[in-house]
């Protein structure tokens, strides 16, 4: 017997396979068009919206399943800009985004509230939120300073703590209006707004840090991991909304509570970003063209009017907020254009307060008409307004972006290439996602330094050696590719294994080697006889690794610095190597060091224009070395800057290194970090260490 299936072709489409067909053609042929009309994609998918809905050719209909991506992709941007953000440039900044957010938020209420007031004729009340509408913006554009890899510029840092200020407030006043009309304003009500918003708050920010550095603990599996972040994100959604708030405050300090744990570098942050991209922002940009009603431009002068003004008042505004935030903090055009375009556009905010202002009715006309607060006119304006602020959004975004794109890389081009290139030698499969991990966020962003990994075959072992080597590279490819990274994988037979690595180093030119410690690590054998001849007789830094715990689980990284280690010749290479680790990975920094090398490293700090939170301790007497161990704490990450014998900063109290890491720093995960040195100088005794107890 043959079964057929009826298809129902009538408009709008009811069957969920091919209307999920036509939204996925879409978000995949909507942007390569209009990016050969050179108009940005986000344009391409809004207007791809208006032809497909309800208001256009009637395909289908913004039902429960637009509404529902359309809400993730809305909360996918706020949590991806929360996530991205440089907390350290955050945190000094926010003098700055203080300021933004109450230009953002001040001239277009007064602007908005006196246009309504005096040029619409409404009432004080409607007048007032109208003006929170024009205050409010969403961050649509986001995804394309994402794109240019700008989203760490102080432009788009401002804009996104303004937009947290500027939401916050035209809420507060929509909180405040709906109350004035429920006659509900009392001192029990600002006693409850205060209270939920402050358990929110600390729900997200402190109890989700906390579960979040236990999950990555306990679970390594990829996608274990990024349903764990998405469900924290929409529980902070839901618990904003629990605390009278709107759900894009929670999933955007879900970000924030969640962005030391995931490194820029590390694959759960490509696989989020993928996600996003990929499908639900796209479908929350249609979801939005499908709101869109072009016939109102032909149903009377009267929406046409509001529709003007509401445009008007939106753009002016927002661009004087742009303009004297210009002004006051010394930015370049572009940064004004970034931020003019990032905090023009409106959606989500705009659309909360409209909807809700629209479903208020104060009383009846004489006919028994309902009056509403906000009217039809606002309603159809506001949609209006919506298309016209996304598109001079996206086109001012795409402008600036590339401008200090181009700008960034010629900035980059004039500094030296250094054709650093860094070597992973793997030894133990269990060890090989750790330090690949590591080689990862060693590599400086937005630089094409060259990434290796190697893994010697011993020739008394053959057939064993190469079937273990091979699934330990492979994985490394896969963990590196993950990442957007790509990884070159080397194989060598030798006798000799530290030959075999040695030989590798030269041949290949690297810079920077990944050691990791081996597993008989004891005492008398701590670095093992590989480990030390390649610290005999290979100049460059090399970094040996042991890990307690996950990177992206650490809070601080505390570093050991010798006496006179600014004289040595790779003083600055592995500073800029360890804060680049820092940075990717959000940890703060602890240096204990001799006064002299405290001064020199804060020059460096002073001449530097990325934003870290650095801590100074002298530290002279390394004798008594045991006394890091009473501040090193278990989410540290202790790095000891060591030397090799003979050179500038050694001194025998690192020869008891081993014997003090052995004993007293067992659970600690820490890095052995010998700085480069000059070829000619190696000494070739340079270790016959017995320690000493």
């Amino acid at each position: 017997m043959i079964l057929t299936t009826e298809l129902d072709f009538s408009l709008p489409l009811n069957n969920p396979v091919i209307i999920f067909s036509i939204v996925l053609f879409i978000i995949l042929f909507a942007p390569i068009l209009f990016n050969r009309l050179r108009i940005p994609h986000l344009i391409g998918l809004i207007i791809s919206g208006i032809l497909i809905g309800p208001y256009g050719l009637n395909l289908l209909r913004r039902d429960s399943s637009i509404v529902l991506f359309g809400t993730v992709g809305l909360l996918y941007i706020m949590f991806l800009a929360g996530l991205e953000i440089d907390l350290e440039e955050f945190r000094k900044s926010r003098n700055r985004i203080l300021v933004f957010g109450f230009y953002t938020f001040f001239f277009p209420m007064v602007m908005g509230t006196s246009a309504a007031f005096y040029l619409l004729g409404y009432t004080a009340m409607t007048s007032m939120l109208v003006g929170s509408m024009f205050a409010s913006h969403t961050l649509l554009a986001y995804s394309i300073a994402s794109r240019y890899g700008i989203t760490r510029n102080q432009g788009v840092t401002l804009t996104i703590g303004g937009t947290m200020i500027t939401d916050i407030l035209a809420l507060l006043v929509l909180a405040i209006i709906v109350g004035m009309t429920k006659g509900d304003i009392s001192s029990a009500f600002w006693i409850r707004l205060v209270v939920s918003f402050l358990i929110f708050a600390g729900i997200v920010l402190f109890v989700f840090p906390l579960i979040a550095r236990w999950f990555f603990k306990k679970f390594d599996d990829n996608i274990s991991q990024y349903i764990f972040v998405l469900a924290l994100v929409f529980l902070g959604a839901f618990l904003a909304e629990a605390a009278g708030l709107e759900a894009v405050i929670g999933a955007f300090l879900s970000g924030l509570a969640l962005n030391r744990f995931i490194p820029h570098s590390s694959p759960l942050m490509n696989r989020i970003d993928f996600v996003g991209n990929a499908l639900f922002i796209p479908f929350f940009l249609i979801g939005v063209g499908m709101l869109v009603d072009v016939r109102v431009l032909f149903n009377g002068i009267g929406a046409l009017k509001v529709a003007a003004v509401m445009i008007a008042v939106a753009l002016i505004s927002k661009y004087i907020a742009a303009w004297l935030t210009q002004k006051t903090f010394r930015l370049n055009a572009e940064e004004r254009r970034l931020i003019f375009g990032l905090s023009t556009a409106r959606a989500a905010a705009t659309l909360a307060v409209v909807l809700v202002g629209y479903n208020i009715i104060t009383g009846e006309t004489a006919t028994g008409e309902p009056i509403r607060l906000l009217n039809e006119d606002v309603l159809n304006g506001t949609i209006l307004m919506i298309l016209v602020t996304c598109t001079i959004s996206s086109f001012s975004v795409e402008k600036a972006s590339s401008r200090i794109a181009l700008l960034n890389e010629a900035a980059e081009s004039e500094t030296p290439d250094t054709s650093e290139k860094i070597m992973i030698s793997l030894a133990y499969p269990d060890t090989v996602t750790d330090l690949v991990n590591l080689g990862l966020m060693l590599k400086p962003p937005k630089r094409n330094t060259a990434l290796y990994a190697l893994h010697i075959v011993n020739e008394e072992d053959n057939q064993n050696g190469r079937v273990t080597g091979k699934k330990m590279l492979d994985l490394a490819m896969r963990h590196a590719a993950a990442t957007d990274n790509e990884l070159t994988p080397l194989t060598r037979f030798d006798a000799n294994i530290s030959n075999g690595i040695i030989y590798t180093i030269k041949e290949q030119n690297i810079t920077d080697v990944v050691i990791g410690l081996h597993h008989n690590a004891g005492d008398n054998e701590f670095f093992g006889p590989i480990a030390e001849q390649i610290l005999k007789r290979v100049p460059e830094t090399i970094y040996i690794y042991k890990t307690a715990q996950p990177l992206n689980t650490l809070q601080r990284m505390v570093i050991a610095v010798p006496p006179k280690a600014e004289l040595e010749p790779g003083f600055l290479h592995w500073y800029s190597k360890l804060t680049n680790l820092a940075r990717e990975a959000g940890l703060d920094l602890l240096f204990y060091a001799h006064p002299d090398t405290i001064r020199h490293l804060d020059k460096i700090i002073q001449r530097s224009t990325t934003a870290m939170r650095v801590t100074f301790r002298k530290f002279i007497n390394w004798s008594d070395f045991l006394i890091l161990g009473r501040e090193i704490r278990q989410n540290d990450l202790f790095v000891i800057v060591s030397s090799r014998r003979g050179h500038t900063s050694y001194n025998t109290q690192l020869d008891k290194l081993p014997y003090y890491l052995t004993n007293y720093f067992e659970n600690t995960s820490f890095i052995i970090l010998y700085p480069k040195q000059l070829e000619t100088s190696l000494n070739v005794d340079l270790f016959n260490i017995i320690p000493s107890h």
